[in-house]
């Protein structure tokens, strides 16, 4: 399988298949929560990092700038004093919310089948 550092060139990224160009844009642990956070709402920083426990603000800046240079996450900084910077998804990042809805049917019934296997 061919991989791709997303630091270096994503541009000519060689996919394999198209799950694979798909996990590499929201795969991880903390981009499908990111996004699921931004499916319903915009979000300014802060209240983005608590709605993910664990995640630093380092981790929560990276992942913000990926899915940004890949156009599924939207920034919008105003020119206040404090700043204030609120994250949104694109049109485009709105396609993903089926397949975050499917993989949360998916996962309500995944925990549903271990509870009855205790």
């Amino acid at each position: 399988m061919i991989t791709q550092n997303k630091t270096t060139d994503t541009d000519n990224c060689n996919y394999i298949c198209p799950v694979e160009a798909t996990l590499d844009v929201i795969g991880g642990k903390w981009k499908p929560l990111i996004l699921w956070q931004l499916k319903d709402d915009i979000l300014r920083f802060n209240s983005l990092q608590q709605t993910l426990p664990g995640i630093s603000p380092k981790m929560l800046t990276k992942q913000l700038r990926e899915l940004e240079e890949d156009g599924i996450v939207k920034r919008e900084m105003y020119p206040e004093i404090p700043p204030r910077v609120e994250y949104s998804l694109t049109d485009f990042g709105r396609t993903i919310i089926p397949v975050l809805e499917a993989l949360a049917q998916w996962g309500i019934e995944y925990m549903d089948q271990k509870d009855t296997m205790k």
